[in-house]
């Protein structure tokens, strides 16, 4: 059976869905696998595109309808969200814009949670992919932006400011775990099939645990960043247990961001 597989090309799902993507011994699948930025994955699934997609948690209640939640393939943990980020100074100015990775992210609900909880209002808001954020904050011409991914590792070394720890506020406000994404499935889909598309992914996962070296030529050559120790601090932040399975504490985090008023 053919199916469409949307992932981005950061580290964490690469590792994760490597061996899945090259194709598992006696697999029942042949997937056909698109490789874009979360917030073109997010389109996607909205628009019913993709068969299986790992894309932001903040938008299934959007997608509920035409997809289920996958019990693992995600990602969710302790000291991995997004950061608030200047290229000016340490103090946010609520008078200029912020500049997210996409409307539909995590990311940016999580700077909402963060700005209407501190200052009240509504902020003002500029989108662009995740990379162009970051190589404005660089450039100057973003004077602050969230950022995502692998430059959580690289804004001290760039001299960036941090202006907010988006996930550590989470979790100070909620004392739950980040819920950053998921991996969804088509509800249309029988409960044999999205156990064995499961069974896959962790499949997958377990491989690639497994093996003597963390990173591979294929994730080194999907990622945004060059240097292999970057990557790997990535993966080991952003792969965990709610990785394998979502468990409880996972799904509860995951319910408390989906009752988010802009959700």
């Amino acid at each position: 059976m053919r199916l469409s597989l949307g992932i981005s090309t950061c580290p964490n799902d690469t590792f994760i869905y490597e061996n899945l993507v090259k194709g598992l011994k006696n697999s029942p699948f042949q997937w056909e696998v698109h490789y874009a930025d979360v917030q073109t994955l997010n389109e996607m699934v909205m628009a019913g595109k993709l068969d299986v997609a790992k894309v932001s948690a903040r938008i299934f209640p959007a997608v509920r309808e035409t997809y289920q939640v996958l019990g693992c393939g995600g990602a969710i943990g302790y000291g991995c969200g997004p950061l608030l980020l200047s290229s000016r100074g340490e103090s946010f100015d609520s008078g200029v814009s912020t500049v997210l990775p996409g409307k539909n992210t995590t990311a940016a609900l999580l700077f909402r949670f963060w700005y209407e909880k501190n200052f009240g209002d509504r902020p003002r808001l500029q989108y662009a992919f995740f990379d162009e954020v970051y190589r404005g904050l660089l450039a100057g011409s973003v004077s602050q932006g969230v950022t995502i991914h692998e430059h959580r590792f690289t804004w001290k070394r760039d001299g960036l400011h941090l202006l907010q720890d988006l996930g550590a506020y989470w979790e100070q406000e909620t004392q739950s775990p980040i819920p950053l994404g998921i991996a969804v499935a088509k509800k249309s889909f029988s409960q044999e099939m999205v156990a064995q598309i499961e069974s896959e992914i962790r499949e997958s996962l377990k491989m690639a645990w497994a093996r003597g070296e963390m990173v591979t030529p294929f994730i080194q050559k999907m990622a945004q960043i060059e240097e292999k120790n970057v990557i790997e601090s990535h993966i080991k932040m952003f792969v965990n247990d709610f990785t394998e399975t979502i468990g409880e504490k996972g799904t509860a985090s995951l319910e408390r961001l989906w009752l988010l008023s802009d959700c």
